[in-house]
């Protein structure tokens, strides 16, 4: 097998994990970009900013689904209308993170949480934080209800939610 001379890989054992010793380079990037949400994100993110979570209905399937898509990914037709759904559902799964995103060691755990939204068609809903709740409490199929920023603070971002709480 030939090496490829572009790349040069690094193993990283566990003990480069537990002492901490993660590589990483601090750099400052002036990088301009513009990012299109499209139709169906952009009318999600607009109803969040109002405090709303939306979906996307399909006649034809009778599904509702969040976050809202302009088809239905099962039978291809465009989805007939975006609707107002509750901001409360139940839990799908979860994770107890002890690590940050940049492999930080932290001690309160983060709970991100698959949360499947009232009023959308079962299975459907997003990846969010649970919060007010001790890792031993979580569980699959616990009620939960979106706490929000407040509204001057809100800026059309999956973030406007802070987390969800138990209910």
């Amino acid at each position: 097998m030939q090496k490829n001379p572009y790349v040069s890989l690094i193993s990283l054992t566990e003990d480069d994990f537990n002492s901490g010793h993660v590589l990483f380079r601090h750099d400052k990037l002036n990088a301009a970009y513009a990012w299109d949400t499209g139709i169906a994100i952009g009318v999600f993110l607009g109803g969040l900013k109002a405090g709303v979570i939306l979906g996307s209905y399909c006649a034809n399937c009778r599904k509702t689904v969040t976050p809202p898509r302009i088809f239905c990914e099962w039978c291809f037709r465009p989805m007939q209308r975006f609707v107002k759904l509750s901001d409360t559902g139940i839990v799908n799964t979860f994770s107890i993170c002890y690590v940050t995103w940049d492999v930080k060691r932290i001690s309160e755990p983060e709970i991100p949480a698959v949360i499947e939204i009232d009023g959308a068609s079962p299975g459907h809903g997003f990846l969010h934080k649970l919060g007010e709740i001790s890792p031993e409490e979580v569980h699959i199929g616990m009620r939960v209800q979106a706490v929000w920023k407040p509204p001057e603070e809100r800026c059309g971002s999956i973030t406007d939610i802070l987390y969800f709480r138990k209910v």
